[in-house]
């Protein structure tokens, strides 16, 4: 009968330790690498928004510029002399 306790012990214990190695190798690389990437897209999202950002105020800017140059156009149109 003592043989057979001692037979099961170290077969749980065998078990146990494998499962320790099991468990602890695979998830913790995982979690690791779902919070890298999920950082990274968040810092991509941010990059796009400024860079979104950036394109419309050149837009605007170059509107604002050409606005400028028609008004200075119709500004200097000589005037017709006057006929008396």
């Amino acid at each position: 009968m003592k043989k057979v306790i001692a037979i099961l012990v170290s077969i749980l214990f065998v078990l146990s330790v494998t499962g320790l190695c099991f468990a602890q190798a695979a998830p913790v690389a995982k979690a690791g690498d779902k919070v890298v990437k999920a950082d990274d897209k968040a810092k991509d999202k941010k990059i796009d928004k400024k860079a979104k950002k950036v394109k419309k105020a050149k837009k605007v800017k170059k509107a604002k510029k050409a606005d400028k140059k028609a008004e200075k156009k119709d500004d200097k149109k000589p005037m017709a002399p006057e006929k008396k």
